[in-house]
């Protein structure tokens, strides 16, 4: 079966890369109270400390374009992943806003406009390639969404495995109304989410939804009262990555694999992948190290190994 054997070897690479170096993030100190940070241009890499080690914050810097989408931004992002993937150490991501009350608007229509139409064919396919990049990254990806996300903005939160919103953030696909359609994937990943007719709904009338709206039909996990500072989301999304940091690296990272994978298949499929994905997990020695927790009653210190 092609598609269990590509699983089977993403498996073992993915168990092997834990098992591995990390390849560090680069930091400097700022002034929040449990993070260092690296700013580079439209995008700032924080990675979390103390109680909050494991995770890395992705925050868009564009407050005057709204975040949105430009070459450098996508181009950074893109850089960025690619280095959180073989970084053992990092056990979530959250994409957020830099700047309180925002998410994404979408691609940069202003710098759109400035394009040769024989450019504009190659930086969607490249946004494309972006916004999967979010989905296949091995470490699961919370976007916390504290204002708009719209088009691409929402494509990208789309992709992420988990979404919190703030409850007056503002989501929508809303390209039919440039006589386009969406181009980085929400075509396909939103009907998975909401079923097809609330997407078709969605998409055809370029309908923007606030974020207890966005709850209701299974969009994002989480809505949340915003606060006076306007990342109410980020808070949340915050503790839920906290959440996910205890337990076994590599068994969190098959996990994605089985649940991302097995559901663009059948059931019978899909349970053939969850083996392969399981066959993985039974050499470590986080394996043996959370039995033995069990045994002890004492809490597991996982080494991704």
């Amino acid at each position: 079966m092609p598609m269990l054997s590509r699983i089977m070897s993403l498996g073992r690479s993915l168990a092997l890369r834990e098992r591995g170096g990390a390849v560090s993030l680069s930091t400097s100190v700022v002034g929040r109270r449990h993070f260092s940070a690296e700013v580079a241009d439209e995008l700032l890499v924080r990675r979390c400390e103390g109680d909050y080690a494991g995770i890395v914050e992705l925050s868009m810097n564009r407050p005057k374009a709204r975040n949105a989408l430009s070459k450098n931004l996508v181009d950074r992002m893109e850089e960025t992943l690619a280095e959180i993937e073989f970084d053992t150490s990092v056990r979530a991501v959250i994409l957020r806003s830099a700047t309180a009350g925002m998410f994404c608007a979408g691609a940069d229509l202003k710098e759109r406009a400035k394009m040769a139409p024989e450019e504009v064919g190659p930086f969607v396919a490249k946004l494309r390639r972006l916004v999967s990049s979010f989905a296949n990254v091995s470490v699961p990806v919370i976007a916390a969404i504290d204002g708009a996300a719209l088009g691409g903005g929402l494509e990208i939160a789309l992709a992420c495995d988990m979404r919190v919103a703030s409850d007056n953030a503002k989501m929508g696909l809303v390209e039919t109304k440039l006589a386009i359609i969406p181009g980085a994937g929400g075509t396909q990943r939103l009907p998975r989410l909401v079923g097809p007719a609330i997407a078709k709904e969605l998409v055809f009338t370029a309908k923007i939804i606030n974020g207890s709206e966005a709850k209701d039909i299974g969009l994002v996990n989480a809505a949340v009262e915003q606060n006076e500072n306007g990342d109410a989301a980020a808070g949340a999304a915050l503790e839920m990555a906290k959440s996910i940091v205890p337990n076994g690296p590599i068994g969190v990272r098959m996990a994605k694999v089985a649940i991302s994978k097995g559901i663009e298949t059948s059931l019978e499929t899909g349970l053939a992948i969850e083996q392969a994905c399981y066959a993985q997990v039974i050499p470590t020695e986080d394996r043996l190290e959370g039995l033995a927790a069990f045994r002890e009653k004492r809490t597991p210190q996982y080494k991704g190994k």
